[in-house]
């Protein structure tokens, strides 16, 4: 017997582990059988499971358990992310609390140091994916600083080198001066701040008296300008364009050069060029060929390239000398509050430069163009296909992908410099020494390139390589392309298009056929999570209060497809509510003997509510098929939601129970079918609530095997009988209309009242006498009767098709209070809508609040405005019984 409360801290461990001891994850045991494919997004081995983890995750389990159901040979292919910059971090922090720093280790040192840590914490993560639920092939984890994925990272870099698409050049890179590395994009934070805009005058040369006017937001880098750039189209300026300004301070000519980079709108319009200091600079700069002059070190202090008296300041410090100094010389024009976006690295938290350094860069261009044509040639779908204009607007204006990092921790790069400072690229240190040796003609010694490969250098290759490539292994052969990819739509830019371009250059085809962008978990007020907002949601507190079904569904719900989930707490416990739900309704079929059939046939059945209940998992199954084969989770949810509450627990339940009190065929029919169609639902809502079907199903009966392998179930449309849903819905729709009423008046829940029929036809009256007990036993009526005459006073009414639902109330309720009641309570509302109203045509507050707040107001008021619709109804009602 089941137990009467369910558990799912206990029902979860013990069902997982089952699961994964039986190797029920692993692909390969249906070798004749289309196999289905997902690559996990590697999380950071760094990392723990946050909510945009458990969403993503819970989405591609899905998939996965619903192909599996469906026949098909399944790999969900696990793996870690080696996550250079935030493991060597960790690490330091160690050591730091040691009083040492890795250079005390030296880099072997160091780097064994990081391998002992991961041995002891990196599976963080993975264990927390177990408590999710991800039902991967855990035999198959891989890591990306693995043996085999390191040897594949080697092999793409030669190669890539060795056709020119890998080379070493001299560039702007996002500069991080506490790290001491380049870092990516994805790696800056930007932060919008008000800053201030300094304006200076720049003396033209040869021309006393005459300056032009530059604006700028660092004057400490303008000890590095090389020009000054005006717009071609600006006549402030055009007589001034091929002349000279002289730089202050140093002394420096500047060409004055025409170019569409200069705003005239902006500022003076005249703007100052410092290309080894300015990404846009550095850009002009190659247009006009400028020179370039790096004013800082490594550290952001002012380098032997600056006036001596500024050499070996910091950043901050020689701005504030530099203002002073254009003061003292009469340069200064002003200063205004500027509202700017500074780049802070995300993990240092400081200020990052654009600095120009010798870094490795592949040459993405020619690797992006065949992986736009495969997004174009519809060999990789985007769903929401919108993100296909992201993906082309990325991939068409892609720059140089800076690969180079300047950390211990990673894949170093296979580079090794001669004495004269020839490049030798190759796969190992041998095949470089023997490649020096023959060019030199003499042995010699040769230095490896110290810096290691950016992390998304590897996960670009996650696809193929964790499937064995550069080895044709059968794997490869058999899983490679993949499927689908689910991820975040921050990352289809540094991850999702890499992948594109690494899988159609080395595999010659895409890595997968539907990318599934999903969007941000926020909170309930929709807004983004965070530290300093102290409204982080974590998964493992909720999945330890509510269970991982309770969690999974609810994100489950809220993935709307483009569509921000806005999580609230009160919605898990709702469906801990559901689970608990199912477990009770599983518990009454228990209890009543309802046992599965052998041979049971659903479409031989004779009682009318049972060939209801048949239609109704036939149209479930549908809803939930189509709606996951379409990437509509939150439909699949609300499909399965209403079915399972809505249709099997609240209305077949009730209705099976006077059938169960009996001792007839109609008995032994109906146990038959409850027992079907509790079977169904568990098979339909396994996907998003594993652990509890699972448990279910196993205890309910004696199985030939887990729900897990269970062949997801299909149903022929002939099992729909329309006659049946016809008058069972009428049953529930007049229940339920009744139960409305009685609501919206205030009828107290045990007084019962007699309902009139007036003017029902022949099919409605039939369908009152064959369900009048349950008709009267669930909408709380005393009788039900027809009624041919007038409508009597102090009775209020309904319409339910050609009928008049009748419900006398002036006995149980004072009409006169309760018209006085929902008077104040619709004047409560129009004061509500009025106040949203007014709030939304402000278009002030449209323009300046956050885009989720201004989404949640126009969601409350559209609730309002219904709340007020149904209240006037219900007046209307009242009024009309007077």
């Amino acid at each position: 017997m089941l137990d009467k409360t369910y558990r799912p801290a206990d029902i979860e461990k013990k069902r997982y582990g089952e699961w994964e001891r039986n190797g029920t994850f692993a692909c390969g045991q249906k070798p004749d059988a289309d196999p289905f494919t997902i690559v996990i997004p590697p999380p950071n081995v760094t990392g723990s499971l946050h909510m945009g983890h458990a969403l993503n995750n819970t989405l591609q389990d899905i998939l996965i358990r619903y192909q599996r159901m469906k026949g098909r040979d399944t790999l969900w292919q696990p793996g870690t992310d080696h996550a250079g910059i935030a493991t060597q971090m960790v690490v330091e922090r160690q050591l730091a609390d040691e009083d040492r720093t890795r250079h005390d280790l030296g880099r072997e040192g160091f780097i064994k140091r990081v391998w002992e840590w991961k041995a002891e914490s990196g599976g963080t993560i993975t264990s927390q994916l177990r408590r999710l639920g991800a039902s991967c092939d855990w035999r198959r984890e891989r890591f990306t600083m693995d043996d085999g994925l390191s040897r594949a990272v080697r092999k793409v870099f030669v190669d890539l080198y060795k056709r020119n698409l890998i080379y070493r050049d001299k560039r702007l890179v996002n500069w991080d001066p506490k790290l001491h590395t380049a870092i990516s994009d994805l790696e800056v934070e930007q932060r919008e701040i008000t800053g201030k805009m300094w304006y200076f005058k720049y003396p033209v040369e040869g021309r006393a008296g005459e300056f032009v006017t530059i604006g700028t937001t660092r004057p400490e880098t303008m000890l590095g300008d090389v020009a000054v750039a005006v717009h071609p189209d600006d006549d402030r300026y055009r007589h001034l364009v091929g002349k000279t300004c002289v730089l202050p301070i140093v002394g420096r000519k500047l060409p004055i050069v025409a170019d569409e980079y200069a705003d005239p709108e902006k500022g003076s319009g005249a703007v100052k060029m410092t290309p080894a200091h300015d990404f846009n600079d550095f850009e002009v700069g190659k247009r006009h060929n400028l020179k370039l002059v790096n004013v800082l070190d490594a550290d952001a202090r002012l380098n032997k390239n600056v006036p001596e008296k500024y050499r070996g300041l910091d950043r901050y410090v020689a701005r504030d000398k530099v203002v002073a100094e254009m003061e003292s010389l009469g340069l200064f024009v002003k200063v205004e509050e500027n509202l700017m976006t500074i780049p802070y690295g995300d993990r240092s938290g400081v200020v990052v430069e654009p600095w120009l350094m010798d870094q490795w860069f592949v040459d993405a261009r020619a690797l992006a163009g065949p992986a736009i044509t495969a997004v174009e040639q519809g060999r990789t779908k985007f769903v929401p296909k919108q993100w296909e204009n992201t993906y082309y607007e990325w991939m068409r204006n892609i720059q140089p992908w800076c690969i180079s990092r300047q950390i211990w921790w990673g894949h170093q790069i296979p580079a090794w410099f001669g004495p004269d400072g020839e490049i030798y690229v190759e796969e190992t240190e041998d095949e470089a020494q023997a490649k020096a040796n023959d060019y030199y003609g003499k042995a010699v010694t040769l230095k490896r390139d110290e810096d290691v490969l950016d992390t998304w250098f590897s996960s670009a290759l996650w696809p193929f390589s964790t499937l064995g490539w550069p080895d044709q292994t059968p794997e490869l052969k058999r899983y490679y392309p993949t499927d689908v990819l689910i991820t975040g739509f921050d990352i289809i830019f540094f991850w999702v298009a890499r992948m594109m371009m690494m899988g159609l250059h080395f595999m010659g085809e895409v890595p997968f056929h539907t990318v599934y962008i999903h969007a941000l978990v926020r909170d309930e007020k929709g807004q983004k999570m965070s530290k300093s907002k102290g409204n982080i949601i974590d998964p493992l507190r909720l999945i330890d209060k509510y269970g991982a079904d309770a969690l999974r569904f609810t994100l489950t719900a809220l993935a709307v497809q483009g569509r921000d989930v806005k999580l609230a707490e009160s919605r898990v416990e709702g469906y801990r509510n559901f689970a608990t739900k199912l477990w009770n309704a599983a518990r009454f079929c228990q209890m009543n003997e309802c046992r599965p059939v052998a041979g049971f046939d659903p479409g031989a059945v004779r009682q009318t509510v049972n060939r209801w209940i048949v239609g109704k998992v036939a149209e479930a199954e549908a809803a939930t098929t189509a709606a996951i084969e379409a990437y509509r989770f939150n439909d699949m949810a609300g499909a399965l939601y209403q079915f399972t509450w809505g249709t099997f627990c609240d209305w077949y339940v009730e209705f099976a129970k006077p059938i169960l009190e009996g001792d007839d065929d109609a008995k032994a029919e109906t146990r038959a079918t409850a027992a079907w169609a509790l079977d169904q639902q568990l098979h339909l809502l396994h996907p998003i609530m594993p652990f509890v079907t699972e448990e279910l199903w196993q205890q309910l009966a004696e199985r030939p095997s887990p729900l897990i392998t269970s062949p997801w179930p299909t149903f022929d449309a002939a099992v729909i009988d329309a006659d049946a849903n016809a008058e069972m819905d009428w049953v529930v729709r007049l229940i339920s209309q009744v139960r409305t009423v009685r609501a919206e008046m205030n009828v107290p829940p045990g007084a019962k009242i007699p309902l009139l029929l007036k003017d029902a036809g022949s099919q409605a009256q039939a369908r009152v006498a064959g369900h009048r007990g349950l008709i009267e036993r669930l909408a709380r009526l005393s009788s039900v009767e027809l009624l041919n005459g007038a409508v009597p006073k102090g009775a209020v009414q309904d319409v339910i098709d050609e009928a008049t639902i009748v419900l006398p109330i002036a006995d149980v309720i004072d009409l006169a209070s309760e018209q006085a009641r929902l008077e104040k309570e619709i004047a409560k509302l129009d004061d509500e809508v009025r106040r949203f109203e007014k709030k939304l045509a402000n278009e002030k507050f449209v323009a300046n609040a956050p885009e989720e707040v201004v989404e949640t107001e126009r969601e409350r008021l559209a609730e309002a405005r219904l709340t007020r619709s149904k209240m006037d109804d219900a007046l209307n009602r009242l009024t009309a019984a007077r």
